[in-house]
């Protein structure tokens, strides 16, 4: 068997860890002393069950690696081969060092993209799969800022702040890396195989799952433990209060890394999970720069007037309104608000004041909320 070979042989190794796998490499050595890593792991592979129990390997992936399945490995080989995919295995250089340090870290990737990617400092960002226009454009301000000061955003390519953190990234002109609940061979969900083949090219897809393996429920707790353990903080956006973010930013706090929350309205159930992280003693999040600062990583100079800050006021295009909009956007204040009790703070006609909020919705300043109340959104803040 080639490097290749034995590196697919470990993807199909049950329950093995990268802890598994040095440890069994280090025994190994002692006793058979191999001059690189792909050699030692080459010895390691067809070694009897019983040699591969003693190097403290589990009993699944001993059994496994004793008599490896020729027949996928010939199949998994040729889909590696065929699509670019590199298998990244836990002795390789390339290896990420933080993603390493977790108990539980796998002992091989699947990365199609540029896998050094992986080595450079990552921010997550994950938040509400149904998020409202206000959280996604700040999703996507924020990674814009953050890559351009030099962090790879790294998500899991769901719908919502998933898609909009990596969207962020790569269009202004930074790497993102999806790191996925399914096989490579399977992006899902499906519709972001444009967006995934973006972040391809600039960055990195990643999964723990061989060829084969569908986006199983199951699946996702473990690829979020991937996501907040290949990065130095994880930046929820948006979230509920049982979102499944909230377990992403568990599993960072438990990693020892940074967690960051972007506060929002106290009538937005889409926020209470960030405001129960904050509580719990999350970074709470006003600007990107305040990301910046407390990983202690240098403001882009370019942008030291261009830091986007979380939604707040919209007084910024105020300047361009008439002064019946901005009459009607005093009048909606920071928390959300019908029309009936617009009708009644501005003392502007009902049918005026319907007509303006459809325009004032259209041009970005004001968002319907699914109660058919309206919602002020931010405009990026200047300066730091």
């Amino acid at each position: 068997m080639d490097a290749l070979d034995c590196a697919l042989a470990l993807g199909r190794a049950p329950g093995l860890t990268a802890a598994h796998l040095r440890t069994a490499l280090q025994l190994l050595r002692s006793q058979r002393p191999a001059p690189t890593a792909d050699a030692a792991l080459g010895a390691l592979i067809g070694l009897p069950p019983r040699r591969l129990l003693a190097l403290q390997l589990p009993e699944a992936a001993a059994a496994a690696l004793a008599l490896p399945a020729t027949e996928q490995l010939a199949a998994d080989r040729a889909w590696a081969l065929r699509e670019n995919i590199t298998p990244l295995h836990a002795l390789d250089a390339r290896y990420p060092a933080l993603l390493g340090q977790i108990a539980d870290a796998p002992a091989l990737l699947y990365v199609r993209g540029d896998p050094q990617a992986l080595t450079a400092p990552q921010l997550a960002m994950v938040g509400s799969r149904r998020p409202t226009a206000g959280a996604a454009r700040t999703a996507r301000q924020f990674a814009a800022y953050l890559a351009q000061a030099g962090l790879v955003i790294t998500s899991g390519l769901a719908v919502g702040i998933d898609a909009a953190s990596h969207a962020g990234a790569l269009d202004a002109g930074g790497r993102s890396i999806a790191v996925l609940g399914s096989g490579l061979d399977a992006i899902y969900p499906p519709e972001h195989a444009g967006l995934a083949a973006r972040i391809a090219a600039h960055g990195a897809l990643v999964s723990e799952f061989p060829p084969g393996t569908p986006p199983r429920r199951g699946n996702f707790p473990r690829r979020n433990r991937l996501i907040s353990a290949l990065s130095l903080g994880t930046l929820v956006v948006e979230a509920a209060r049982h979102s499944g973010s909230l377990i992403t930013a568990r599993l960072a706090a438990e990693q020892g890394r940074e967690v960051f929350a972007v506060p929002g309205s106290i009538h937005n159930p889409l926020v209470r999970g960030c405001h129960a992280l904050i509580r719990g003693g999350a970074t709470l999040v006003e600007g990107a720069e305040d990301v910046l600062q407390e990983l202690q990583i240098p403001l882009p100079k370019q942008q030291l007037t261009e830091s986007p800050e979380a939604p707040r006021e919209a007084s910024g295009a105020g300047a361009l309104l008439d002064n019946d909009y901005k009459i009607l956007l005093d009048a909606l204040g920071h928390e959300p608000a019908g029309v009936d009790l617009l009708v009644e703070r501005s003392g502007l006609p009902s049918p005026s004041v319907a007509s303006m909020l459809l325009i004032l919705e259209l041009e970005g300043h004001v968002e319907l909320q699914a109660d058919g109340r309206y919602m002020r959104l931010g405009e990026p803040r200047t300066g730091v």
